[in-house]
């Protein structure tokens, strides 16, 4: 039950020091120089960084989408987690329009129940608002310990909700401590451009990122920051992949509204060109926000270094090639949309941003864990390296190297979005709650040892309950 990791350099998101990590049953006991404790097993860390473990707070497993479901469940989806240096994820609950909110919560724990290998949270998405979901949410938070909540401003006809919903749900956050998450795309228009483009046989992939273009995600990041202004809100926009987005975030966040951004490694290091790819194979990068024209990368690396972006997700939502992407042959419109992105977040991160001097070692973890634990309410339980906190640790070799390819990663997927990558920094070892998920890059987890993680309110954590500002 008890753990001494020795030699390694100890990083947070705002300190780097050698060190070493006593371990007892679930939590870090002690940390400082020259550690000994009898009876406690020894791991070596020399040349090793240690890290926080990863918290990624977009995830969707054994979720339907489009007539199929996801490839990657709880359980493969979080040992490919863990492989990556992820110790936490947060997974997005769909509900249905008239039935309770606690029927999608109850589906999200059945299809967790005895799977995951990793701990793991809920997000709750709203898609209408009225006296039954407003009697509801109370309970959802104080009892289930769910304190976000999705609302998707695309998807005509199947998740989009209107404005009025948007704005009520930010306005019952403010009152009951949760945080408003927003797909920020304008649905609308994307609707008459996409039907435009079926009617002119325009019916290649390339054809998803064409309509929905980089506009219509400003359009929608700046409206759904007004409207948290005007109501006194937090808002949290996710998979943000676009100048325009990091635009009016920006904006946003310069006139003081509670304002915060996501990115994801794929926005980071691909482009519209891969929807381009021969044979079909543009199929594979059909996700939402599409990816964009390459020069938006350098906004993005730039928005994340100066802090306009503060997290990054893996938006993971894998489906196979052969028999789910080609669902939607002879019509975009019919691609599954996702990636699966779970596994390669953590090294993509370091290995174009850190060792390419984009980011320094300290903002690496902000992004990866930090940051989502104080915005999610784990923090100071998950996030951080500190006296007290989850021993969820990544030994992680800034040496090492590795060729990402789906024949070596550990997701369901029969492809993988990053083929043949090189990346510098590879994760040898992670523990979850003190004890092995990956060992000298061997599985050693077991399904159902990942625990359900109920979160504190919005803000809570760090003394500014009920203020819609939150100083992180």
């Amino acid at each position: 039950m008890k753990k001494l990791i020795k030699n390694g350099t100890i990083v947070t998101a705002s300190d780097t020091f050698q060190g070493d990590i006593l371990i007892i049953g679930e939590q870090i006991a002690a940390i400082g120089l020259n550690l000994t404790e009898n009876g406690a097993e020894i791991i070596d860390a020399n040349g090793c960084y240690i890290f926080p473990g990863g918290i990624d707070p977009h995830t969707h497993l054994d979720m339907p989408f489009g007539g199929t479901v996801t490839k990657d469940d709880f359980e493969t989806g979080t040992t490919a987690a863990a492989f990556g240096g992820t110790t936490t994820i947060i997974d997005f609950c769909l509900t249905e329009k008239g039935k309770p909110l606690k029927d999608a919560i109850k589906t999200w724990h059945k299809k967790s129940k005895d799977k995951a290998v990793i701990d793991y949270s809920f997000h709750l998405m709203i898609s209408e608002i009225n006296d039954q979901v407003l009697d509801e949410l109370p309970s959802v938070i104080e009892e289930e310990g769910i304190s976000s909540f999705k609302v998707f401003m695309a998807y005509k006809n199947v998740f989009q909700a209107d404005d009025e919903t948007l704005f009520r749900t930010l306005l019952t956050a403010k009152e009951l401590g949760g945080l408003v998450m927003v797909h920020a795309e304008n649905g609308d228009v994307i609707d008459y451009l996409t039907k435009k483009a079926l009617q002119e046989g325009k019916t290649d992939p390339v054809y998803h990122a064409l309509t929905r273009p980089p506009e219509v995600e400003g359009e929608a990041t700046g409206r759904a920051a007004q409207l948290t202004g005007l109501a006194g809100s937090q808002l949290y926009v996710v998979h943000v992949s676009c100048a325009e987005a990091v635009e009016k975030i920006a904006e946003a966040r310069s006139r003081g509204f509670d304002v915060w951004g996501e990115t994801c490694p794929q926005y980071l290091v691909l482009d519209q060109s891969y929807l381009e790819k021969p044979e079909f194979e543009g199929a594979k990068y059909v996700w939402s926000p599409p990816l964009r024209e390459k020069k938006h990368q350098d906004v993005l690396w730039n928005a994340m270094k100066t802090g306009v972006l503060q997290t990054l997700g893996s938006d993971q939502c894998s489906f196979d090639f052969n028999g789910q992407k080609d669902l939607g042959k002879g019509d975009f419109t019919k691609i599954p949309n996702g990636g699966p992105i779970i596994e390669d977040r953590f090294s993509i991160l370091y290995s174009e941003g850190v060792s390419k001097g984009r980011i320094s070692l300290n903002q690496f973890v902000d992004l990866t864990s930090t940051k989502a634990a104080k915005l999610f309410g784990l923090y100071p339980k998950k996030g951080t390296i500190a006296v007290g906190s989850d021993a969820d640790l990544v030994l992680f070799d800034p040496s090492a190297e590795r060729t990402i390819s789906a024949s070596t990663h550990h997701m369901a997927v029969d492809y993988n979005a990053f083929e043949g990558m090189e990346v510098k920094g590879v994760p040898v070892s992670v523990l979850s709650k003190g004890e092995f998920v990956v060992r000298d890059r061997q599985f050693a987890g077991k399904a159902g040892t990942g625990q359900y993680i109920k979160r504190a309110k919005y803000g809570e954590q760090l003394g500014t309950a009920g203020s819609s500002k939150v100083s992180i």
